[in-house]
């Protein structure tokens, strides 16, 4: 694979560490050099999105999951022409509704009281993932919760509380996009994707069945192959591939705490 970049920039989400993209990073078998993005030391969406401008190579390929998603959009409206090309996976450009507000509100305040952060991921599970997801999953994303802790959750959960609504970002987008949703996603649903493609010009969008909120973890082959599609477009196709809508692809393959949008 032949890519305009060296570097594809990956974004965790909620709760999540790097853990999060390894299976992509690996299914991608050194195609690209990938860099996972720090959203580990800052109380807002802007700050992770400046701390990883300040720690990534001049241009690079972009791509983020759940909160991961909106943390990219973040660095595009601070940095846009550093990016090649963007995925969004599973992710909102919409601003949080008042009910949704004082659901995080509450689900912060039972994860501060909490004194078993790990039985609380392990229960969120069943909102994050397909039921088809292998033990295996289930493991490594209840570990990595464990491993990003309570109060990482908490610091990140009120960051994407106060979000803005990010889609007039979209409506600049001129980069090569991909939007990338599982069908059975219920914490981010196809329809925001939908919005999130429709809204983006010259966009494709990805739907992948039997897959819920997580494909960077739950479908990694997919995922990489969507992702070497991405990265091959600019050498095709220059900086931009224009305002026409790219088609529609389906491809094959309690309180939610944990990593979530």
């Amino acid at each position: 694979m032949r890519t305009m970049v060296d570097t594809l920039v990956m974004i965790p989400g909620l709760g999540s560490d790097g853990a999060v993209w390894r299976r992509t990073v690996a299914a991608l078998n050194g195609e690209v050099r990938c860099v996972m993005g720090d959203t580990l030391s800052d109380d807002t969406l802007p700050g992770m999105a400046r701390r990883i401008l300040d720690q990534v190579p001049q241009r690079f390929a972009l791509a983020g999951v759940s909160m991961g998603g909106m943390v990219a959009l973040e660095l595009m409206r601070i940095a846009p022409e550093r990016v090649t090309q963007l995925g969004l996976v599973d992710t909102t450009a919409r601003p949080d509704t008042l009910t949704q507000k004082a659901v995080r509100h509450v689900t912060n305040l039972v994860v501060g009281r909490s004194r078993d952060f790990r039985r609380l991921a392990e229960r969120s599970l069943g909102s994050l993932v397909h039921p088809s997801a292998p033990q295996d999953v289930r493991v490594e994303l209840t570990e990595m919760s464990a491993r990003v802790g309570a109060r990482i959750y908490v610091r990140q959960n009120r960051a994407v509380t106060a979000r803005p609504d990010l889609r007039a970002i979209l409506r600049g987008l001129t980069v090569p996009t991909a939007v990338i949703v599982g069908r059975e996603d219920g914490m981010t649903p196809v329809k925001l994707s939908q919005e999130i493609h429709r809204l983006t010009p010259g966009s494709t969008l990805h739907v992948i069945p039997d897959c819920g909120h997580l494909p960077p973890i739950e479908a990694p082959e997919v995922v990489a192959d969507v992702l070497r599609s991405l990265l091959s477009i600019g050498i095709e196709r220059g900086p931009s591939i224009g305002a026409q809508k790219g088609p529609l692809r389906w491809l094959g393959s309690a309180l939610p705490v944990g990593p979530e949008p």
